[in-house]
């Protein structure tokens, strides 16, 4: 891939290219957090159980385990404008793919939408995640990384709103209704709400191609002023990105359990308005993004900001599993307006489990990519690979949930989530050797 040096300060007064990359994260969060309002949408429309509705996860985040190294040759091959270009077509082909799986109401063509959805943010996070990373000092990189999760996240928080508005504002509490409620004319007729929606997106995405095509992204040169890869070595030789790897695999997939099933769970409680609880799970991460951006390097190294999460994550999956499902008057006081209850409603901790995960994908990056050398490409597909814990852990938690009917209790999966996120913190990113 042709490269050019620029330097550090460069990239800092490039207001034009991380405006754009910010662009990019926002779509990379609307995208990402709207299946947790899709999720109990299509639990309806298509009469499912929880498992099989948790398979919206499975498709959605397989694709960027099957797709990330044929993504890395792409972008190899193109540059990182160009892939991003060739991202955001495929997500607009995704997007339009909604409108015969809404027209038949079919289950599996919304699952195959949402892996050529999943594909396209492959090769955008490949291109998009190093930019940030390099474009200033790498201790500083989590700070950077919070900056565009705040908006990555701030898009996951409005999401769930504008699909309620333009999807359910005039059905009243869909948590009542289930398919066998609904004759096959009104489950056509429900499903069909989602083509506008998914017109609107593709159209953006299309305008953003213009957007990148047009723009002067600059394209970043992989190497590390800390650590020159050796000729000769692989990258397995380097256990600070296998072992990031597969802690990123189990911090996102107890991400993706928090933001969700939080509208599953909410549903079975029969709160009102369910398909925008997302939102709260997302307002509890742009705390610990603000957090991060005014604490990290200058409070709190990167390391200690991964400790910090691991210790509050396991603390509100003991809150979620140990507070009572029934709502208190106090808290019904407070946020009854909204629908979702404080504590000690386990809703709330599920939401809060936002807060703990905040930090994690910003630390690691740094962390991982740190002395890979001329393995930063591939080091860094292999950290987009890892985003297959989306798939894979929602689904254990979705199993567990239907076999034990304990849908509160399932949120456990979540310990041994957070303390590979803890062994990382504490060693794991220290280790050069084997």
């Amino acid at each position: 891939m042709k490269t050019e040096t620029i330097p550090q300060q460069d990239y800092a007064s490039s207001v034009i290219p991380m405006t754009i990359i910010g662009f990019l994260f926002f779509i990379f969060g609307f995208v990402t957090w709207l299946n947790g309002s899709l999720i109990p949408f299509l639990k309806i429309i298509c009469n499912l159980s929880d498992f099989q509705a948790l398979f919206v996860t499975f498709a959605f985040y397989i694709s960027y385990t099957v797709m990330a190294l044929p993504m890395a040759a792409i972008l190899k091959k193109t540059g990182y404008r160009n892939g991003i270009v060739i991202g955001l077509a495929i997500m607009a082909c995704g997007s339009l793919l909604f409108i015969p799986a809404a027209l038949s109401a079919n289950y599996f063509l919304f699952l195959v939408a949402l892996f050529v959805l999943g594909a396209g943010l492959t090769i955008l996070q490949s291109a998009s995640n190093p930019y940030v990373v390099f474009i200033g000092p790498l201790k500083s990189a989590a700070m950077r990384i919070s900056i565009m999760g705040f908006i990555n996240k701030f898009a996951g928080a409005v999401v769930p709103l504008v699909f309620a508005a333009l999807i359910l504002s005039d059905i009243g509490n869909v948590s009542d209704i289930t398919a066998h409620d609904l004759s096959e004319a009104e489950i056509t007729a429900l499903s069909e709400r989602l083509i506008l929606p998914y017109i609107y997106m593709a159209s953006v995405l299309i305008f953003l191609i213009g957007l990148v095509y047009f723009s002067k992204l600059p394209t970043i040169k992989e190497n590390n002023p800390t650590q020159s890869a050796e000729e000769g070595k692989s990258i397995i030789e380097y256990p600070q990105i296998i072992l990031g790897a597969i802690v990123l695999f189990f911090y996102i997939g107890i991400e993706v359990i928090a933001g969700d099933t939080i509208g599953l769970y909410g549903a079975r409680l029969n709160l009102p308005h369910f398909a925008t609880l997302t939102s709260y799970t997302m307002v509890f991460m742009l705390i610990g993004y603000f957090l991060g951006i005014l604490t990290i390097p200058r409070y709190v190294s990167q390391p200690k900001a991964l400790f910090y999460s691991a210790i509050t994550g396991c603390l509100c999956i003991a809150g979620i599993s140990f507070s009572s499902e029934n709502s208190s008057s106090i808290s019904e006081f407070i946020w009854g307006w909204a629908g979702i209850p404080i504590v000690p409603n386990p809703i709330f901790f599920v939401a809060a489990l936002g807060t703990a995960n905040a930090l994690v994908w910003p630390a690691i990056w740094p962390l991982a990519l740190d002395g890979l050398g001329r393995f930063t490409h591939l080091g860094s597909a292999l950290l987009i690979m890892s985003i297959s814990g989306g798939a894979l852990i929602p689904l254990v938690f979705g199993k567990l949930a239907d076999i034990t009917n304990n849908l509160q209790g399932a949120y456990w999966i979540g310990i041994p989530c957070y303390l590979f996120v803890l062994f990382y913190a504490v060693k794991g990113y220290k280790m050069r050797k084997w």
